[in-house]
């Protein structure tokens, strides 16, 4: 049986409140979008989820279509709750999503009631929780009206189903709307996720992370490495075992010559300052204005420890 390491709060982690609740959480946090699925090995996933919680990360980010396949990365949640984690589940701060597509037919997407719920059902019975700490809707949906969205994000509070509700990537007028809609029903916006690093600022840029810090809303920062282009990965070309090389989320034709050239200066900024990219380049988003955690992937424990030298 796994036993949490006795410093795991002693390790250096940093916690920050998120806006003006009472939630801390840790600087890094771990995503199970890659490395977690039933493709993947579970036996590494455990080891990189152990070595995460014996090291302070607390809060574990998932979503309904996680995987490979879709629903895998919850279920390896719940191995690891019977395997490991039953006893410290007071400690950790779990968070699934709906939005995108999850099963066939006109229940299965974007931000209906009907999709919302269900799909909950279905995370909770996958992950072998009564409850998660927090659950988002995944993406803007501009057919569904926005109030039955927040809703039935109302609702699975009230149920019981969900201690907080965040939203992840609505734009900034809806994100309006859902922060005062939410407000009034006493079931406050916690968070809003968003994709921000060094090469893509949008949330800055459309004015979302200043709503958020005006408003007591927290911020974490999803692909804060750019899927690995904020990394020495592609600083001399491009890996056979890469991510590009495959061609699933990263294209070839991306890497440009001026994309490459800006890489290889934020490089040199990190050189100067001893650190390596990955660590700049996390550093960098902590540092911005109302940014609460960044959700890093691993596909290693080697990888994880690397991350967590911007801390």
């Amino acid at each position: 049986m796994y036993k949490a390491a006795d410093d795991r709060y002693d390790s250096g982690m940093k916690y920050n409140r998120c806006g003006r609740s009472g939630v801390l959480l840790p600087s890094v946090s771990l995503g199970f979008w890659h490395n977690f699925g039933s493709v993947d090995s579970y036996e590494r996933s455990r080891e990189i989820t152990h070595y995460a919680f014996d090291h302070g990360i607390t809060h574990f980010d998932l979503a309904n279509n996680y995987g490979p396949v879709y629903g895998s990365a919850e279920e390896t949640m719940g191995r690891l709750m019977d395997d490991s984690f039953r006893p410290y589940r007071d400690e950790l701060f779990i968070a699934t999503k709906a939005g995108y597509d999850m099963w066939p037919g006109p229940y299965g997407n974007w931000g209906s009631r009907k999709y919302l719920m269900a799909s909950l059902d279905q995370s909770l019975k996958r992950m072998h929780l009564d409850y998660v700490d927090l659950f988002y809707s995944h993406r803007y949906d501009p057919e569904t009206p926005l109030e039955e969205t927040l809703q039935a994000l109302v609702d699975v509070v009230r149920q019981g189903k969900a201690l907080y509700v965040g939203i992840s990537r609505w734009p900034l007028e809806a994100t309006r709307t859902a922060y005062k809609y939410l407000k009034e029903r006493d079931v406050p916006l916690l968070i809003y996720q968003g994709r921000l690093n060094m090469l893509d600022r949008e949330p800055q840029e459309e004015g979302i992370m200043d709503f958020c810090a005006d408003n007591g809303v927290g911020f974490i920062s999803f692909s804060p490495l750019a899927q690995g282009l904020l990394t020495d990965r592609y600083l001399n070309g491009i890996p056979e075992d890469s991510r590009m090389a495959k061609g699933k989320f990263l294209k070839k034709e991306m890497l440009t010559d001026e994309l490459l050239g800006r890489i290889r200066l934020y490089n040199q900024q990190a050189h100067d300052r001893g650190e390596t990219l990955a660590e700049h380049a996390l550093r960098w988003i902590l540092e911005q204005r109302g940014v609460t955690s960044v959700l890093v992937g691993a596909s290693s424990t080697a990888q994880l420890e690397k991350n967590l030298k911007c801390v």
